[in-house]
């Protein structure tokens, strides 16, 4: 067992989840900074209508993230749980199969996108806005011709925090979105190349990412091994990764199924512009909630390590000091819509009936964000420690089972696209506390065992 490891079982569990939390929040940080960036520079350089195009395109590109995460997250729970109870020959067997898979579902992805891109593209919301189309094509066909190198970063930085090393995944991300934002406004700008030179830029910023990861593996600094023979195709292992990592390709999936009925929705009841104000508040919540989310990639790896080393009384430690973390930052964000949300607004665009719209919305749909972290620390933990079926359930809740249903009926009841707005914080109110219930539930059962304290072993 490495340093790393022995970390994992063994230090403070406040200190730890610090020490993998900050490298995983600034990563994430970084890498929501991709799709803020295009969108500042699409937004304020191309036009509104480019936005729009680009709020079309987004659930295709979370769509094709999925994939990568649920390779990603379902075989970095197996690997940490394997390093914990000290089964290293299988923890290298699941790294290998991971990359596998992500090689395959990489490709088939991308040739169906190719082939398919307009019926995909319409479906996604372009058939409501037929003027946002070309610029969503533009964007997505050369986004498509490069997912292959940004799937294999996505899952191989989930791989790289499973064994403690959250440093080297946020630099991955760095490298990338740094690189991004020099080169966004060169192809863009100087290119003259409008949003295909933003996907240009994206697409060679991912490369860049790829290569930096495939040295980190072949410098022999990384505790899992990546030999020939661990890419020997175990389906018993695949299934393993596939099933534990379901929930978090179901959340993913769940928000490109929720972006076709809101892009439809919007684009019914508020036209082009509606559509618009939502591609900037997107990724406004999308910037503002990556810090959450890098307190769970902290998290997880101590959850997964210490599960599969019976240490029980760290796992709880570890779930509650993301839960209160991770309030302190949705707090903070929810703060910030709330007092400046035409300045947010006015940052990805000029038009100010497209600001107007935006910046009323923004106020609505983070109404409930105090308190959400309950339910992003949950569905997380779950993952984490193995247990599927209630992930799933949990990732599934706020987005498929209540959003999805009340976009559909809150507007018809007379409120019109003001019901479209008020359906996020109810559904955010509704999954918290089925959440906290289930949750609280579940750490009671670990009160029955006794742990394994963390000076044992």
């Amino acid at each position: 067992m490495n340093n790393r490891n022995q970390e994992l079982g063994s230090m403070h569990i406040g200190k730890l989840l610090f020490k993998l939390s900050m490298p995983a929040t600034v990563g994430m940080m970084v890498n929501a900074l991709y799709n803020f960036v295009d969108a500042v520079f699409i937004g304020l350089g191309v036009s509104a209508d480019g936005l729009g195009g680009l709020t079309i395109a987004f659930p295709i590109q979370m769509l094709i993230m999925s994939l990568a995460q649920m390779v990603g997250i379902g075989a970095a729970s197996s690997i940490s749980r394997h390093l914990g109870a000290g089964n290293y020959e299988d923890a290298y067997k699941t790294v290998g199969n991971a990359y596998v898979l992500i090689t395959l579902m990489s490709l088939i992805m991308v040739t169906i996108g190719l082939v398919f891109i307009v019926p995909i593209l319409n479906l996604f919301g372009a058939a409501s806005a037929p003027e946002l189309l070309p610029y969503a094509k533009d964007y997505m066909t050369v986004i498509f011709m490069g997912s292959v190198f940004f799937s294999f970063a996505v899952a191989s930085n989930n791989l790289i925090r499973s064994e403690g090393n959250a440093k080297v995944a946020m630099v991955s991300m760095i490298i990338g979105t740094g690189l991004n934002i020099v080169l966004d406004p060169i192809f863009i700008f100087v290119f003259d190349m409008g949003i295909r030179g933003a996907a240009i830029a994206t697409v060679l910023s991912q490369f860049a990412s790829f290569l930096y990861i495939i040295s980190y593996l072949r410098s022999g600094k990384s505790s899992l091994k990546v030999a020939p023979h661990y890419f020997k195709p175990d389906l018993a292992i695949m299934k393993e990764i596939i099933v534990i990592g379901f929930p978090a390709f179901t959340r993913q999936v769940g928000g490109s199924v929720l972006a076709i009925v809101l892009n439809n929705s919007l684009g019914f009841y508020g036209g082009k512009i509606a559509i618009n104000a939502y591609g900037a508040i997107n990724r406004i919540m999308m910037f503002l909630f990556m810090p959450m989310f890098g307190i769970i990639q902290g998290m997880q790896p101590i959850a997964g390590f210490n599960f599969g080393a019976q240490k029980y009384d760290r796992v709880i430690e570890v779930v509650k000091k993301s839960i209160i973390s991770v309030t302190v930052l949705a707090t903070f964000g929810w703060g910030l819509s709330q007092l400046f949300s035409t300045q947010l607004m006015s940052m990805f665009v000029k038009e100010q009936a497209v600001i107007d719209v935006g910046s009323q919305a923004i106020r609505i749909i983070f109404l409930a964000v105090p308190i959400i972290g309950i339910q992003i620390v949950s569905s997380s933990f779950y993952q984490a420690v193995g247990k599927a079926r209630p992930s799933l359930i949990l990732s599934m809740l706020r987005q498929i089972i209540f959003l999805i249903p009340l976009i559909y009926i809150l507007p018809k009841t007379g409120l019109g696209i003001l019901g479209i707005w008020i359906a996020f914080p109810i559904s955010d109110a509704a999954s918290t506390l089925i959440s906290a219930w289930m949750l609280r539930k579940e750490m009671k059962t670990f009160d029955n065992i006794e742990p394994l304290k963390a000076d044992a072993a």
